[in-house]
């Protein structure tokens, strides 16, 4: 069995799913892949069942409604864990996230538990953004970092690779959040439980086809949840001692 799963949450991601598979696999051909798809309609989830007939390395998992980022990634790496996988990364379909790192980040990742592909670390690495959504994105990561003191120039980063250790230590139960607070919560609970982050350059390339997921409501989320998080270590800003890796 391979040791690797890729994590990756659909909803109308028709255009992308095939494209973005093959490009997963001719870079690490020796890892499996799980798309948790939230009943798409626009027909995802029967093309990635095609998909998965025809490659035993991809898996689907069907969930009945969209219910958010967070629930989708919660339940993939449950999954992942029931399974005995090693090594979980999650990233997005639309080629925001390039798979050509993938190998990067498993190399990076045996001196870390967690490896976030960071936009903000050594420079910016951005393409195909306006200046009014990169500002966006960077108040907010320093927003995170100012009321947590997690030290993680891109605490919103969504590609991620994580050691199974840090996902059984993190009590997937009480992950709260779910738009793209999810992102920040399972980074500062990580963190704040003492493993060890590390951050590797990646360039950030908007979607090449679909749409964005990003709505008000999801905004408003991330804002409120740093401070739950804060209230919720006691607004310490140290980790606890770092559990012992294997």
């Amino acid at each position: 069995m391979n040791t690797k799963l890729v994590i990756i949450p659909t909803y109308d991601e028709k255009e992308n799913v095939g494209l973005v598979s093959e490009a997963i696999f001719d870079v690490s051909p020796r890892s499996d892949l799980l798309f948790v798809d939230d009943n798409s309609p626009d027909g995802t989830g029967k093309v990635l069942d095609e998909m998965a007939a025809k490659d035993d390395r991809l898996h689907v998992m069907h969930r009945q409604e969209k219910n958010g980022l967070g629930r989708a990634y919660i339940a993939g790496f449950e999954w992942a864990l029931e399974r005995k996988y090693e090594f979980i990364i999650g990233m997005d379909a639309d080629f925001s996230h390039d798979p050509a790192e993938i190998p990067n980040m498993i190399e990076a990742v045996k001196n870390a538990d967690l490896v976030v592909g960071s936009r903000y670390v050594d420079g910016i690495r951005i393409t195909n953004w306006p200046l009014s959504r990169l500002l966006l994105s960077k108040t907010a990561a320093t927003y995170v970092r100012t009321i947590t003191g997690i030290p993680v120039a891109d605490p919103t980063s969504g590609f991620r690779c994580y050691r199974r250790e840090v996902l059984e230590a993190l009590d997937l139960d009480q992950i709260i959040s779910n738009g793209y607070s999810f992102l920040v919560e399972m980074a500062h609970t990580s963190w704040i439980k003492g493993f060890r982050i590390v951050e590797i350059p990646i360039t950030f390339e908007d979607r090449r086809a679909g749409y964005s997921k990003m709505d008000m409501k999801v905004f408003r989320e991330s804002l409120c949840m740093v401070w739950r998080l804060a209230f919720r270590c006691g607004f310490r800003r140290t980790p606890a001692s770092r559990p012992s890796q294997s």
